[in-house]
């Protein structure tokens, strides 16, 4: 039988435990320690959530890696054509990372209706484009098909149908620039078949997606010809290995740029909440361990007397702390229990209905994003328990300086 558990249960099941002096401090203490496995688990979960919704977001709709040419043009307009006879396209079999690749063209236009003008940037896709990447911003209507014959089908973003008026179903004149002087635009008539909405705001009040050939014509581009290629990866988080070994792999007319690269500000942004994230743990952790500490001394203090009849009786003074460091750990799993019952709620409750909600223009997605793991999870309350327990071992050493003698006449 093991002792020290047997008397540590013994004093927690007793029925003077919850009546007595620590009792108000004991429960301070659980209730540390589960509100600092909330604040742990909601930090987490919703600041990895956030990074990778705005990394699928801005995935989806640029591509993990853009191949195009080099030029000076810093806008997101195409201005000089390439090849899609590429030895990459339309399977990158060089870089086994790769899981997909599509051809794209860029052309900035202004759309003018009865009411209302905005300037656009036409984006010009193809029957390879991999819709299922933006599928899921879609809030009307459906995706264009690009597979067969030339059509005036587009996909337009909320904010800008609202800015103009539109409506799904509704057509709209689109003109478009030339780039020889004293010539008039060409314009093109598109219809709404489709709208959508990503939250990222620099997407959604530029592009509209349409049919690449509008753009060839325009530009007087051959068939083949096309603006960039848009790659995607299968981990993301190799994505500079991965980018390198594209740009290896590619002609050296042509460059590489991945979207950190592309993004630097806002993915320089997003590592903030790495810190962001340490920081919060290891002040809940702080926080519970000072609170753990201040109880187990109350406990020993409390039981002062049971130590120096325990001594009296032969017991060493590892049993006696091994008792003491049983009960705090009682508590720290009570406290664990509640907190991650509580946090888990909360984060399901946000990732099925949504309930908080964040402005687009400063976090890029419309509610706040939940990425809920295991792993992390049972890492979070390992961690607590280790460093909670470490950190009790210093507060017991107080046990071995009680002598039996006065322990018991302590009063």
């Amino acid at each position: 039988m093991n002792l020290e558990y047997f008397i540590a249960k013994r004093l927690i099941t007793a029925k003077d435990y919850k009546s007595s002096i620590s009792a108000p401090i004991i429960k301070i203490a659980i209730s540390a320690i589960a509100i600092g496995i909330i604040m742990m688990l909601v930090s987490v979960a919703t600041g990895i959530g956030l990074q990778q919704k705005i990394r699928d977001k801005i995935s989806a709709f640029n591509g993990q890696v853009i191949i195009s040419n080099f030029d000076n043009n810093n806008s997101e307009v195409t201005l000089v054509p390439i090849s899609k006879k590429q030895d990459f396209y339309p399977n990158f079999k060089s870089v086994p990372e790769v899981t997909h690749i599509q051809a794209i063209a860029t052309k900035a236009g202004i759309i003018r209706t009865s009411t209302a003008f905005e300037g656009i940037i036409f984006k010009g896709v193809g029957a390879d484009y991999d819709w299922s990447n933006i599928k899921e911003y879609l809030v009307q209507g459906d995706l264009p098909d690009f597979t067969k014959s030339l059509n005036e089908e587009v996909v337009i973003s909320r904010f800008l149908a609202d800015r103009l008026n539109l409506k799904l179903g509704d057509s709209f004149n689109t003109f478009f620039i030339k780039e020889e002087q004293g010539k008039m635009p060409n314009s093109r008539r598109f219809k709404i078949v489709g709208i959508f909405s990503s939250g990222f705001q620099d997407f959604d009040a530029t592009f509209i997606i349409g049919d690449i050939r509008h753009i060839q014509r325009i530009n007087k581009w051959e068939p083949d010809q096309i603006g960039a290629f848009e790659v995607f990866v299968k981990d993301f988080t190799k994505i500079k290995q991965t980018g390198n070994q594209i740009y290896e792999q590619t002609p050296s007319g042509l460059d590489t740029k991945s979207i950190i690269e592309k993004y630097s500000y806002i993915f320089d942004w997003l590592q903030l909440f790495d810190f962001n994230i340490i920081v919060i743990l290891g002040v809940m952790i702080l926080v519970a361990t000072i609170n753990m500490v201040v109880t187990l001394l109350v406990l020993i203090l409390e039981r002062t007397q049971m130590i120096g009849i325990l001594k009296s009786l032969g017991a060493n003074n590892w049993t006696v702390r091994k008792i003491f460091l049983y009960n705090a750990f009682y508590l720290i799993m009570r406290g664990l229990f509640w907190g991650n019952l509580i946090g888990i709620s909360i984060l399901l409750i946000q990732q099925h209905f949504g309930v908080v909600h964040l402005n687009p223009e400063n976090y890029y997605v419309n509610q706040a994003p939940v990425y809920l793991n295991w792993g992390y999870v049972i890492a979070l309350n390992l961690l607590t328990i280790i460093i909670c327990f470490l950190v009790l071992l210093i507060p017991s050493y107080i046990i071995t300086k009680i002598s039996p003698v006065k322990a018991i006449r302590f009063d």
